[in-house]
């Protein structure tokens, strides 16, 4: 069948003008928080919105910051509201900052799809997350990336170095990921303050998989995810691992359990947020707000940056 001129030109220019607004289209940036409840409350109605100083595509990294950092966001959360204050933080400190949303896409966690994110199978959270450290890279022209995740945002980049591409077991010179920071990250999985050890004792945890995601039932510290995760050690090769807990951490629990053992090849620090700061009760959910939680990060990062400041700050927000 032989098609016109006109309408083979017709037809290309209208390809090239989706894909051009399809490529520059940017997300709405949200303002900087002090705090993760006036965070939230701001995403509810704008889940697609970018937190201050994240996903300028035309970053390019910097000598003294050759890394682009990536944000992973923990359960039930999005990319803005668990890091509206880390964020631009990171910027003004000269990094390329990028901050993806993930786990929505799953039939499970009906109950909770219109407001928050990441509560879908962590596997395929994973494949998102690569596809995302990939676009990192491309648009960068980087060879590596760090990490910053909190809660299963740690967990999640490390099931992510093992299984989906982020390492290379045979030569970690190659690893897309050089450095994962964590904030009270359910490394070894979690007992929820007990809710899900009871839970798992009348026979009920598995049925709140369909209503509230996949995700949480992973990261129970019996599950099967969890076994999988540590059945070859805590660490991979070529990548240096910083893990940050809180002692007030109602989440993650018990709150020592996110700490790591060093593998060959690999450093880890473990870090307690009150460690030479007694005044900082942040717990789970305010962990990414706390300006020595972000003081440590950025040390983690670059260990010239300033030491970690100690501000009082209260338990929940």
């Amino acid at each position: 069948m032989h098609i016109p001129r006109y309408v083979t030109a017709v037809c290309a220019a209208a390809a090239a003008t989706v894909l051009a607004t399809s490529t520059s289209a940017a997300a709405e940036t949200g303002p900087t928080q002090d705090n993760f409840l006036p965070a939230m409350a701001y995403s509810i109605l704008r889940l697609d919105i970018d937190p201050p100083g994240a996903n300028d595509w035309n970053c390019r990294p910097s000598a003294a910051h050759p890394r682009p950092v990536v944000l992973v966001h923990g359960t039930y959360e999005n990319r803005y509201n668990n890091w509206a204050r880390m964020s631009p933080e990171l910027k003004a400190q000269g990094y390329c900052v990028y901050a993806l949303d993930f786990g929505d896409t799953d039939d499970a966690g009906v109950a909770l799809a219109p407001t928050v994110k990441g509560y879908g199978d962590i596997k395929k959270s994973s494949k998102e997350l690569a596809a995302f450290v990939d676009k990192v890279l491309a648009a960068s022209g980087s060879r590596q990336v760090d990490l910053v995740g909190h809660s299963q945002g740690g967990t999640l980049s490390r099931w992510y170095l093992k299984a989906d591409g982020g390492a290379n077991t045979t030569d970690p010179s190659k690893n897309k990921v050089k450095k994962i920071v964590q904030l009270g990250a359910t490394n070894h999985g979690t007992t929820m303050s007990g809710f899900t050890t009871l839970a798992d004792k009348l026979h009920i945890l598995q049925s709140g998989e369909k209503p509230l995601g996949k995700a949480g039932v992973q990261q129970y510290w019996k599950s099967d995810f969890i076994k999988e995760l540590n059945a070859d050690g805590d660490t991979v090769p070529g990548v240096d691992y910083t893990v940050i807990a809180t002692k007030y951490d109602e989440i993650t629990t018990p709150w020592q359990s996110t700490f790591m053992t060093a593998g060959p090849g690999a450093t880890v620090q473990n870090i307690t947020l009150q460690e030479g700061c007694s005044v900082d009760f942040s717990a789970h959910l305010s962990m990414s707000y706390s300006p020595r939680a972000i003081g440590l990060v950025k040390r983690a990062l670059d260990p010239s940056a300033p030491t970690a400041p100690c501000v009082p700050r209260a338990p929940a927000f």
